[in-house]
């Protein structure tokens, strides 16, 4: 792999990681506390990576896709964020909740990556 696809990932990465941290927190104002602000980030995440992929892949150089996909938006998806509003909730002893979340974040997720691709699926 060459260097110019690592400084990619690196540089879409903290754009990535700034942007993740400025939606959620955006989100929280309008949303509130709890899984809904960052089941919306991995959403949009989502979403946005099955657009990027649709458009970019095999139509620009490799390090630029990859600075998008696995750097922008796998800095943007909060997995991590995701795992510990779970491990709040089953601290909490709130198990209808906690599996609520689980199945919102891949479903969203799921639903968000196929939005993406379809958007693309002509272009």
């Amino acid at each position: 792999m060459q260097a110019w696809t690592w400084i990619a990932v690196a540089v879409a990465g903290a754009a990535g990681a700034l942007s993740r941290f400025a939606a959620t927190q955006g989100l929280k104002e309008w949303l509130g506390e709890g899984p809904w602000p960052v089941a919306a980030v991995n959403m949009l995440g989502c979403f946005g990576f099955g657009v990027c992929s649709g458009l970019l892949q095999g139509r620009v150089p490799q390090a630029v896709y990859l600075g998008v996909v696995a750097g922008f938006f796998g800095a943007f998806t909060t997995f991590s964020a995701f795992a510990h509003d779970g491990v709040q909730l089953l601290e909490a002893r709130r198990f209808l909740a906690f599996a609520g979340n689980v199945a919102l974040q891949n479903l969203l997720g799921l639903v968000g990556l196929c939005a993406g691709l379809a958007v693309t699926a002509r272009a």
